[in-house]
């Protein structure tokens, strides 16, 4: 790669050279949203032309990586998650220590580095939620747990910290629940939305619809709605399969792993429901299940972006959600679908039925391929840089296109 172009004075030393970048994510895993989107991000910053060195910091990565990133191991010994997470936090800091990069931007919360992205949202929220709808025996082990209790701990430490310079948010609410929860200042606080390659996610992975419903056992123009995530409980299958009791012509494919995966089972058998539900598992590709549906329903009780909305938007189709899922910020009402509470089961059951009349499912398809066309990773990777200019050269903030 290039050096940076030294359009500025040359006593601007980070021009003079490439920009060295680290990133931080434990681990990668196939069907993970955060690790496809940072492996998308690195590609991009290591194609980038204005010359950049681009390492990761890992405890594993199995995932295929650009050729041009360097993958940097930091997984020392541990017993338990508190102990990993420690460990790993531990382990990062030293190399950071050791490497001198110019910007350390980490999708781990931990506190220290100059730029954190929080794709993963809040804990705090996310336990705020469970907590308020868990049996009380349930609320106790949360609120004792010591892996949620060091995980308040470092995300409070983490937005205190005065290295902090930057949050790179992945939708306005989790943008607007740090501003609130956390006092960050909204200069600080970047909205940057993840992209999705269309390329690579399109309307015509389509032709995989009848050999794939068939192999399901799907009749031919049953309306099919695809679940897609791991992670059941966060992603409100449970709600999704209780609605569908009320859509007796409705389908569901559900793409993803969950360790209590025979407790859903036995929830379909109890709702009757159990024969038109197919649990596929995790898939390294998802989009010949994009092209089997007529919708993807997500009625997730608390996700800041998951890429799957993109991704399904892209190929084509359009969305039912919740109102705690970021991808909620592109859905117009009845354009690319609907925005329904999780708990409002009639207008849930409502919404999923619309996807019943083919027209109908076609044009909100349409509609939803038209949104998402402005995002795309390389869109992302420009403003990631744009952000890591104006921290490195203040002067330069007035030329950056980065979205707040």
């Amino acid at each position: 790669m290039s050096a940076v172009p030294n359009s500025a004075a040359s006593d601007d030393p980070w021009r003079a050279r490439p920009l060295r970048i680290a990133l931080v994510r434990q681990r990668y895993r196939a069907d993970g949203g955060g690790e496809r989107f940072v492996n998308a991000v690195l590609k991009a910053l290591d194609a980038h032309p204005g010359g950049l060195e681009v390492s990761l910091l890992t405890r594993r990565w199995t995932g295929a990586l650009p050729a041009g990133v360097r993958a940097l191991c930091c997984d020392p010994p541990h017993w338990g998650r508190v102990h990993r997470e420690r460990g790993f936090a531990r382990a990062v800091r030293a190399v950071i220590a050791r490497e001198g990069f110019d910007l350390v931007q980490s999708h781990e919360r931990i506190p220290g580095c100059a730029v954190y992205r929080a794709g993963d949202g809040l804990h705090r929220s996310w336990l705020a939620e469970r907590l308020a709808r868990a049996p009380w025996p349930v609320r106790w082990w949360l609120r004792s747990s010591p892996f949620h209790r060091a995980m308040l701990a470092r995300e409070r430490a983490l937005f205190a910290d005065p290295r902090l310079r930057a949050v790179i948010c992945n939708s306005a609410m989790v943008r607007d629940e740090i501003r609130e929860q956390f006092g960050v200042p909204a200069e600080r606080l970047h909205l940057i939305y993840n992209g999705v390659d269309h390329a690579h996610f399109h309307p015509g992975v389509r032709v995989h619809r009848p050999a794939l419903r068939a192999s399901l056992g799907v009749p031919g123009e049953a309306p099919v709605m695809l679940f897609v995530g791991s992670g059941f409980e966060r992603k409100g299958l449970e709600w999704a399969l209780r609605a569908l009791a009320r859509l007796p012509e409705t389908w569901l494919i559900v793409v993803g792993a969950d360790k209590r995966m025979a407790r859903y089972r036995r929830l379909a058998g109890r709702l009757g429901v159990a024969a038109r539900v197919r649990f596929v598992g995790a898939q390294a590709d998802v989009r010949p299940w994009y092209g089997a549906a007529d919708g993807l329903w997500l009625p997730t009780r608390y996700d800041p972006f998951p890429n799957v909305v993109f991704e399904a938007m892209a190929c084509g189709l359009g969305v039912v959600t919740s109102p705690r899922c970021g991808g909620a910020e592109l859905i117009r009402e009845g354009v690319q679908g609907f925005v329904r509470a999780i708990d409002d089961v009639d207008a849930m059951v409502a919404a999923v039925a619309a996807f019943s009349d083919p027209e109908r499912a076609r044009q909100m398809g349409v509609a939803a391929r038209c949104a998402v066309e402005p995002f795309h990773p390389a869109v992302a990777a420009e403003r990631l840089v744009a952000l890591y200019r104006s921290l490195l050269d203040p002067a330069a903030a007035s030329d950056s296109v980065i979205i707040r």
